[in-house]
């Protein structure tokens, strides 16, 4: 039996875990096998994860970090053997922008990258959900002022999906490329 592609998902609001399910249900439709993995995971040991012909995680970014479960998953990402091909993908807001989609555009991707040295095949940003009546006060002004520094939203009463599913589609067509392709690991 061939292993699943592990998507490993960092989430705090569900957003991310709700992308992570996406990119699933897109590779099945390659013919990939993909299993949804919300961190901290107990089922992801270091032998389940080296038998993966890829790792792909989403990790959520909240106060400008990826949040700690991401952080501790990635610390210990190079220690597994054989370390499987990595696809990274971080979520915020932020990437609602254009010109902070890329890895090299994209400052939380470059940071993440160097301070892990993680050599991912597939690494990007993609834009998550503002949705202020979910968040609580203290949050919610948080949220307001990082707006306000980025030039966004601060009313403290919107929801709005920046998410781009046609860019989460390309994060998974990516994946199923670089698996289905020649000399690629068995999947």
């Amino acid at each position: 039996m061939v292993a699943p592609v592990r998507i490993c998902v960092a989430t705090h609001d569900g957003h991310s875990e709700r992308i992570g399910q996406h990119v699933c249900r897109r590779l099945t439709e390659h013919g990939v096998a993909a299993e949804l993995h919300v961190l901290p995971s107990a089922t992801l040991t270091p032998a389940v994860l080296a038998d993966s012909p890829m790792v792909a995680v989403i990790a959520a970014v909240r106060y400008g970090h990826h949040l700690p479960q991401a952080m501790e998953f990635l610390s210990r990402y190079n220690e597994i053997s054989p370390t499987p091909p990595l696809a990274f993908v971080s979520v915020n807001l932020t990437a609602r922008k254009p010109n902070r989609q890329t890895a090299e555009d994209s400052p939380y991707v470059r940071k993440t990258i160097a301070k892990f040295k993680l050599r991912p095949v597939i690494a990007c940003a993609i834009a998550g959900r503002l949705d202020y009546p979910r968040y609580g006060w203290f949050d919610r002004q948080i949220i307001r002022f990082i707006m306000a520094l980025t030039g966004g939203p601060t009313d403290g009463v919107s929801t709005i999906e920046y998410t781009q599913w046609d860019r989460v589609d390309g994060f998974a067509d990516a994946i199923a490329a670089t698996l289905l392709s020649p000399g690629a690991p068995p999947r």
